[in-house]
């Protein structure tokens, strides 16, 4: 198994080549040189088997020749056992014909700890053979940064530096990051918003002289593992309500695409998805690519869902090469002018294959609270505000019968202000995090400038 760029610049690599390097060095994304598969029988025997069995049963599809399929298990084990729920991803139902999908069992209660603690796990192994120290640098909005602290803190073989916009996440999602005390992990508070943070991470990437320096790595949703390793619950979870013998629709609130890009992910190795509802709040240049065709930047606006503050949906490069036929030439062309105009119009072709799979939708503030509250009267059930922007979305236009599975991204307790106001109800938080506000908190503050975040890496990595 072979991976290329989106934009045809970089030689093809190896699925640990790959991992390793996060983006491509042509500035692309890396994604698989042919789309693996399964048939309907193996995706039918998916069903009701342990979550880490399913897990390396996709990884392996990924990985080719790159990692022996007993390593894969392994590490798959490993990584979900740290999970609280035996199911790692349980389904709960909310109605008839809507579920909830619970993503947050992990270590710092969100769904990036279902990626990243795999990741982890795949990393030392690689760098120990190769003997190897990297230096990852990851802009996040909330819950990516907690959950990769989490997961490589106390790493011999990685430093990682942790950029987060300034009062722009909630409490605890920055204490999940800033409470840590290995010395492998620094946390940056930008002066700016995420996309602030994602622009200077892109450009420490772009500067190949400074990355190799540093042997700069990233594991942001650019990181194609990160995709893999999010596209197994669409499997388990539509397994479970009868796939493949029937569609399954899913709704993902999402900001910067990779969530929902692994539901096309699992859908083009075989999982019948119906459709896939991209539900964003008022940062809303997804909701509107899918409408009108023209993904076009806005001002980024702070919301109580703060994970989905982003108007730079850095995956959304992936779908486009999809699109277009993979046309990397066409890709690097849109997405140079992107980055030059803050807009690309989707070729028509390529807009109406789009829209055979998606469906874009924007949630105000005040709905967003009026959903937390109703789920909460209406299901018994506290949900975090990205939840609740799913659960506002309306149900699209899919088939009767067909299920919808809402992602539940985050628990409760991650949000309790926003959460509070909307249900006057205060989320507890779980054992596992007890004495987190308890824990001195370490960071630095530096301005939303690339020489500044250079500077800080490079002594870091020194």
């Amino acid at each position: 198994m072979r991976y290329i760029s989106t934009r045809g610049g970089a030689p093809a690599v190896d699925f640990t080549d790959a991992l390793l390097a996060g983006l491509a060095p042509d500035g692309g994304l890396y994604v698989p040189e042919a789309w693996p598969s399964f048939t309907k029988e193996e995706i039918a025997a998916f069903a009701y088997r342990p979550y880490a069995e399913v897990a390396a049963a996709v990884l392996g599809k990924f990985a080719g020749e790159a990692m022996t399929a007993e390593a894969i298990s392994e590490d798959c084990a490993a990584a979900y056992a740290a999970f609280t729920h035996p199911a790692v991803t349980p389904l709960r139902q909310l109605e008839p014909g809507r579920w909830l999908l619970e993503l947050f069992h992990g270590p710092t209660l969100a769904f990036k700890d279902v990626a990243m603690q795999l990741l982890a796990r795949l990393y030392d192994p690689v760098l120990a053979e190769r003997e190897r120290t990297l230096t990852i640098v990851c802009a996040t909005s909330g819950d990516t940064g907690g959950a990769a602290v989490e997961a490589f803190r106390g790493s011999a073989r990685v430093k990682i530096v942790v950029l987060y916009p300034h009062g722009r996440i909630s409490e605890v999602q920055r204490r999940f990051m800033t409470a840590a005390v290995e010395d492998n992990v620094r946390c940056v508070a930008v002066d700016g918003t995420f996309d602030d943070c994602q622009t200077i991470l892109k450009s420490l990437f772009a500067d190949k002289a400074f990355a190799a320096a540093v042997d700069l790595s990233g594991v942001n949703s650019i990181n194609w593992a990160r995709i893999v390793a999010q596209s197994v619950y669409y499997f388990t979870s539509a397994t479970a309500l009868g796939a493949p013998a029937r569609k399954v629709a899913f709704a993902v609130p999402t900001g910067n695409f990779g969530d929902a890009f692994a539901g096309y992910v699992a859908m083009r190795m075989g999982l019948p998805i119906e459709r896939i509802l991209v539900a964003t709040n008022a940062n809303d240049i997804l909701a509107r690519a899918f409408a009108t065709g023209r993904y076009a930047k806005g001002a980024v606006a702070a919301t109580q869902s703060p994970a989905m503050d982003i108007q730079v949906a850095s995956n959304f490069e992936r779908l486009y090469f999809e699109a277009v036929g993979r046309d990397a030439a066409e890709t690097q062309a849109a997405f140079e002018g992107f980055t030059a105009d803050g807009a690309l119009d989707l070729p028509t072709q390529a807009f109406a294959a789009v829209q055979d799979v998606f469906t874009g939708w924007s949630t105000g503030e005040a709905e967003t609270t009026s959903m937390l509250r109703r789920a909460y009267e209406a299901y018994g059930e506290l949900v975090d505000p990205h939840t609740a922007v799913a659960l506002a979305a309306p149900r699209p236009e899919i088939a009767a019968g067909t299920p919808l599975i809402v992602l539940s991204t985050a628990h409760p307790a991650k949000f309790p202000e926003a959460v509070e106001a909307g249900t006057g109800a205060v989320p507890p938080l779980p054992a596992r995090a007890a004495g987190l506000y308890a824990r001195p908190e370490r960071f630095d503050r530096l301005p939303a400038e690339v020489d500044a975040v250079k500077a800080y890496v490079r002594s870091f990595a020194a």
